[in-house]
This record gives structure tokens, C-alpha cells and sequence, in this order.
């Protein structure tokens, strides 16, 4: 891997849970020696991607990360043109509705809503990756993706993972339970751009417990409608279906 991907891989080490780490850390986490990684985040620093705070001089991500952020949510209208309906989605299931994005072969947790009815809820994280072997947000996308073999390197369970996408072709929604989190049941559905390629996925995580066939029938309903406006909003179009296919 060249230069500039090495640095940008140690940009994808920061995370909610951690948002600050020094340089042994990136270097044992990156697999570079840390002459080499010091001279990676020095360039970094300097272009304002990355800053060092704290006695520790640990680093964080940098305010040029805003700058690169709300220029492509300007040129690009995606989270926010998506946060409404998100947040309707999770009033009309009483769920955690969340949103994530096809980045560079990763599925990327771009947005999330709560439902403000539900005392208990599945929690959500931001910026997290997804899994595309054990969560319905993957399965959805290895569905509707032209080249789903390219997405995963290997999974525990190929044949379960085979039968839910081969599920989620035919229903038009991918359906997980308990295969990321325990008594976590989800729902998700593709979403597409105008060429009809899969780019990411809508989807609805209820706690298993309350899961009901009219609660069900619900998520289904409201997350398909949901699905198709995000859709269109973002410039795309449905895939198809079953036969249609």
C-alpha cells in the first residue's frame, strides 16, 4: 500500500470510543513502525487532518475533517437530506431507525434516530463500520450489490449468510436476528443511486422481546416506504426485485 493510503487508514483508527490515541497506539494498531507512522501523522497534523491535544500529545482528528465534511454534504446531499425521514421512521416503528453508506468497501454508519415513545432501545454509534456478514444492513447491500464477493474476504457462516441474501433478493428486505447483538432483531432494506447500484442501506433494530407479527408487519411496511423516498431524494432509484430480477 502506497503513502497516502497508509495515511489515510490511520485516519480510520479514530473512533467514538476512541477519539484520541498516541503514537505506539497507531502504530501497533496500523502495523507501521513508528518512525514511519510519526511521519505519516506529522504530515497530517500539517494539513490540519489531524491535531495533538493533551499532556500526552495524543492525536485527534482535525478541523480540516469539517471543512471536507460540509463541502461534500453541500455538493452531495445525504445525511441530512435523509435525518428527516430517519426520524419519522423511528416514530412510525417505535425503533432505532439507522442509515449507513457504502465507503471504499466498508459499510459506514452514517446516521441514526431513536423513537422517542421507547424506553428500551437498541443503541447506535455513528461513524461505526457494519459487518456485512452478520448484520441485515449488510445482507441487503451483498444483495443488491453487482459484485457482493468483492464486499467479504470470509464468513463464519457462508450457507446462513447465503440463504439471507438470497432472502432479501426475493422479499426486497434483508432480516437479521441476533446474529450482530443478542436479542436484536433487524430490518433493511437497499438503498440505491441513479444507476440503481446498491450505495447503502436503511434499517430498523427492535428488541427482539417486543417483536410482535403486527410490529412486524410494521417495520416492514414503514421501512419499505422509507427506503424508496431516501431513494429518491438522493437521486436513485429502487432496485428490483424477486422474478424482476
Amino acid at each position: 500500500m502506497g503513502t497516502v493510503g497508509n495515511a489515510l487508514d490511520l485516519l480510520d483508527l479514530f473512533t467514538r470510543a476512541e477519539p484520541q490515541l498516541g503514537l505506539s497506539q497507531l502504530a501497533r494498531a496500523s502495523g507501521l513502525n513508528k518512525a514511519t507512522c510519526h511521519r505519516l501523522l506529522t504530515e497530517l497534523e500539517s494539513r490540519g487532518l489531524l491535531e495533538q491535544v493533551g499532556p500526552a500529545r495524543e492525536y485527534r482528528l482535525g478541523p480540516a475533517v469539517l471543512r471536507l465534511s460540509a463541502l461534500r454534504e453541500a455538493a452531495v446531499p445525504t445525511r441530512e437530506a435523509a435525518m428527516p425521514t430517519l426520524r419519522r421512521l423511528a416514530e412510525a416503528t417505535g425503533e432505532t431507525a439507522h442509515l449507513s453508506h457504502l465507503v471504499a468497501g466498508r459499510l459506514q454508519t452514517l446516521a441514526f434516530a431513536y423513537a422517542s415513545r421507547t424506553g428500551v432501545r437498541v443503541m447506535m454509534e455513528d461513524a461505526d463500520f457494519l459487518p456485512f456478514h452478520a448484520t441485515a444492513s449488510g445482507a441487503a447491500v451483498l444483495a443488491f450489490h453487482p459484485d457482493p464477493d468483492a464486499l467479504i474476504a470470509a464468513a463464519p457462516d457462508p450457507d446462513a449468510l447465503h440463504a439471507r441474501i438470497r432472502d432479501a433478493k426475493t422479499k426486497g428486505y434483508a432480516e437479521t436476528l441476533s446474529t450482530f447483538e443478542k436479542d436484536v432483531h433487524s430490518f433493511a432494506v437497499p438503498l440505491c443511486d441513479a444507476t440503481g447500484a446498491c450505495t447503502g442501506a436503511l434499517a430498523v433494530a427492535a428488541a427482539a422481546p417486543r417483536m410482535t407479527p403486527d410490529l412486524h408487519a410494521t417495520i416492514t411496511r414503514e421501512l419499505a416506504l422509507a427506503g424508496a423516498e431516501i431513494t429518491q431524494l438522493w437521486g436513485g432509484q429502487p432496485p428490483m426485485t424477486g422474478d424482476a430480477r
